[in-house]
């Protein structure tokens, strides 16, 4: 099943399978109660008009997405590459504790051919392909979608306490193109491609695959879930193992393909002002 998230002459409307579902239908109430129950939701609610309108991020307003690092052995190369404080990212790479930190609110991710942007204060930005996991109030996997944690390099080099800094501003989350339901087992061992286009011609490509992570969906879900509640589901950006040599950096108008499993997503960065 893929859920989507359509802008319309009379609103925003979720849809699922290319059908419209009802205006009752909320993202943030379907990931509030069981996968069973929200199904049965989906089930009730589906109406026979086909989707229709451009697609927006499949998330409501209100929910949060997260993110975890360092969860591939190339992400830990990279933040070695990039900082002074190389043995930070080492410690985290092999610790039980996983890195999360908080990314944004749904309102700010951009969608499926939406602009992402780069920071104007930063020298060094990349893209970041990630599988981003659906996780409902009750802790379980609905399924993933595809996401970019657009980071600013440069600064979270300079100090990992700039984090926050280096990767939440405007244009930095786009998910899409929409949520694919799944169970989890399918998605342990999942392509992953990214393609970075300049001018019309391909300036980067890489590939990994979601099975070289290291570490468990469980183990980051259960360690995000500690002490912090999320009564209408989260987003959990998984980490990224396709990382862009030293010295590149994305640029006006670049091209982002990203493709996970069955899902493409695909942004444009945003003209500098």
């Amino acid at each position: 099943m893929l859920l989507t998230r359509h802008r319309t002459g009379n609103g925003v409307r979720w849809a699922s399978n290319g059908r419209f579902l009802t205006p009752f239908f909320a993202l943030s109430a379907f990931l509030g109660v069981s996968r069973e129950n929200g199904l049965r939701m989906v089930d009730a609610l589906l109406t026979d008009s086909p989707a229709e309108g451009s697609l927006l991020a499949p998330i409501d307003d209100s929910q949060e997405v997260w993110a975890s690092g360092v969860t591939y052995l190339r992400s830990r190369e990279a933040r070695k590459e990039e900082s002074e404080s190389a043995d930070v990212y080492q410690k985290v790479y092999d610790a039980e504790r996983p890195e999360l930190f908080f990314k944004v609110c749904g309102w700010r991710v951009v969608g499926h051919s939406g602009a992402i942007r780069v920071r104007r204060d930063s020298t060094w930005n990349v893209p970041e392909p990630e599988m981003t996991i659906v996780v409902n109030s009750q802790h379980e996997i609905i399924g993933y979608c595809t996401g970019n944690d657009v980071s600013s390099r440069s600064i979270e080099g300079e100090n990992p306490l700039y984090l926050p800094q280096a990767k939440i501003f405007n244009g930095c989350c786009a998910l899409g193109p929409s949520i694919k339901l799944a169970d989890p087992r399918e998605i342990k061992d999942m392509a992953i491609h990214m393609e970075i286009v300049r001018e019309g011609s391909s300036v980067f490509e890489g590939n990994t695959r979601t099975s070289k992570m290291n570490r468990r969906l469980e183990g980051l879900i259960e360690y995000l879930f500690r002490e912090t509640d999320f009564p209408t589901g989260v987003f959990l950006m998984t980490g990224t193992g396709i990382v862009p040599p030293e010295g590149f950096s994305l640029s006006s108008e670049d091209r982002v393909i990203i493709s996970i499993g069955e899902l493409t997503l695909e942004n444009v960065v945003a003209r500098d002002h």
